[in-house]
């Protein structure tokens, strides 16, 4: 069972985001807040598996929330999915730097909700795909991708290609007539093989090498 805590300051977005994610059977919702400085203090004493945490709350925003639950200097760190509103590029990349493994906008769906929530849980990163593409633009000048130490496999290359167009490994799966755990197991070897921390830098060297949008 992967335990779940939402920070929030709108009760009506914390009950949408516990329905969607109570519909799966492995998510539960062990605790709720209204305000960041609340969520540090629930998931230091519940110690949940992932923090769902909003970006603009009171007391305490999601970023600062992020840095000290997950950041470099956290002591044993949490999983922070931030889930917002707003994603303006200086709110991806600081959540990114402050060590959030998912970036996920609240009109993404329920599907891609989950799918962060497990990629958590499993140590990957998953970010909105409509952000991908942009992010992919403004990380361009200054960074050049990951060079592959391993050959990619036939199968590798198409799947690096898909994830640099956004999609999902649900979404990647039904192209491609294969389960979404087959998926899960193409991207993480992908990842070794580059090395890539995420998909963001599978999605990097796609560009640098002739494939994505």
């Amino acid at each position: 069972m992967i335990r779940v805590l939402i920070a929030d300051d709108q009760p009506g977005v914390r009950r949408n985001l516990r329905t969607m994610l109570e519909l799966h059977d492995d998510v539960d919702v062990v605790a709720e807040a209204a305000d960041g400085r609340s969520a540090v203090d629930l998931a230091r004493r519940l110690r949940p598996d992932v923090i769902l945490a909003d970006i603009r709350m009171p007391v305490l925003d999601g970023l600062e929330l992020t840095r000290i639950l997950a950041g470099p200097t956290a002591v044993d760190p949490l999983r922070v999915v931030v889930v917002t509103t707003f994603d303006l590029d200086e709110y991806v990349y600081a959540a990114l730097r402050f060590g959030a493994c998912g970036f996920i906008l609240k009109r993404s769906g329920p599907a891609l909700l989950v799918e962060a929530v497990r990629a958590a849980v499993a140590g990957d990163a998953l970010i909105s795909p409509s952000i991908t593409v942009r992010l992919l633009r403004r990380l361009a000048s200054t960074d050049h991708g990951a060079k592959s130490a391993e050959p990619l496999t036939p199968r590798e290359i198409e799947i690096a290609d898909l994830v640099a167009h956004g999609l999902t490994n649900a979404e990647i799966g039904a192209r491609l007539f294969i389960s979404g755990g087959t998926v899960k197991t193409h991207v993480a070897s992908i990842q070794r093989k580059l090395p890539a921390r995420n998909r963001v830098g599978i999605a990097l060297w796609a560009r640098d090498n002739g494939l994505g949008p």
